[in-house]
């Protein structure tokens, strides 16, 4: 069997790039071909930790059929994502309320619809989303189209160096900033994150709230948060008195959902916003008349 690595296999692991390009064949045999000399790379022996450049020729002379890479499935024509901006290996995508980021019909499924042959071929990469929202929520979600891209904003992330600001209605008047610091414990049975009553044994989170408009017991505010906990915003913003309009789950009242839309991301020199859905936008009108949409920051 010949494999020919692509620009975004540059670099890799030979087993990690064999695992990837090779999903039904067991690991074990993966490395017993390495360990043996059985598989080479432009035409020499090749070790598990060996990084192939782009372009190098890989030949597993003794691999069966069975455990031959099967033809990529064809992925399904979906409706273009709504692509906001693009550099460095990366794509932002404004995610519409109520389609989830991965599955059947997801954001990630519309991305690599798009995506289809406007990419270089890999053996071991593949493009998807490199954070989540949750299904109900709208805005920002960043996807990597390169290994490249995938390693800076994975690594900006670990090192809190994303800022991330969301727009949300909430239960309640904030008058003045506030920043909550909380801990939070995910249950993952109830699917439902919790702040921890003893302020321990949970996971930090931080979340600046600036109010924007405040009319009849409900604020449109900002949040900003330093951390990204599952249900952060959520769990913090119920647990402070304030749940998000709407979102029954965390205690909201009133029909027809919650409203979290991820406004806007920065990371190095980078700015990225996002304009709120229309639903969103209809919802601001009907609770804040003299709020603009177009002018969230002033």
């Amino acid at each position: 069997m010949e494999l020919i690595t692509g620009e975004n296999d540059n670099g890799r692991r030979l087993d990690r790039i064999l695992r990837k390009a090779l999903p039904d064949c067991p690991l074990p045999l993966i490395h017993r071909l390495l360990r043996q000399g059985r598989v080479t790379v432009n035409g020499k022996s090749a070790k598990a930790q060996d990084r192939p450049d782009s372009g190098a020729v890989i030949r597993i002379p003794s691999l069966k059929d069975k455990d031959a890479p099967k033809s990529a499935p064809a992925v399904r024509r979906l409706p273009p994502p709504e692509i906001i901006w693009q550099a460095r290996g990366l794509l932002a995508v404004n995610k519409p309320a109520g389609i989830a980021v991965h599955g059947s019909n997801s954001l990630d499924e519309m991305v690599r619809s798009f995506l289809t042959e406007k990419l270089p071929p890999s053996l071991s990469f593949k493009p998807g989303p490199l954070h989540r929202l949750d299904k109900p929520s709208s805005g920002i979600v960043i996807f990597s189209t390169s290994i490249e891209g995938a390693r800076l904003f994975t690594s900006l992330l670990k090192e809190r160096k994303v800022r991330k600001t969301y727009l949300a209605i909430v239960e309640g008047e904030i008058k003045n900033e506030e920043i909550w610091e909380d801990e939070l414990v995910r249950d993952r049975e109830k699917k439902k994150t919790f702040v921890s009553p003893s302020n321990a044994a949970g996971k930090s989170a931080i979340t600046k709230i600036k109010p924007l408009a405040v009319k009849d017991n409900f604020t449109l505010a900002l949040a900003e948060i330093a951390t990204g906990r599952t249900h952060q915003i959520r769990a913090q913003a119920a647990s402070h008195g304030h749940p998000l309009s709407g979102d029954k789950k965390y205690g909201g009242r009133g029909a027809g959902g919650f409203f979290l839309h991820a406004w806007k991301l920065e990371f190095l020199e980078y700015v990225i916003e996002a304009p709120p859905p229309e639903a969103f936008r209809e919802k601001m009108k009907e609770k804040f008349l003299h709020v603009n949409p177009n002018r969230l920051a002033d």
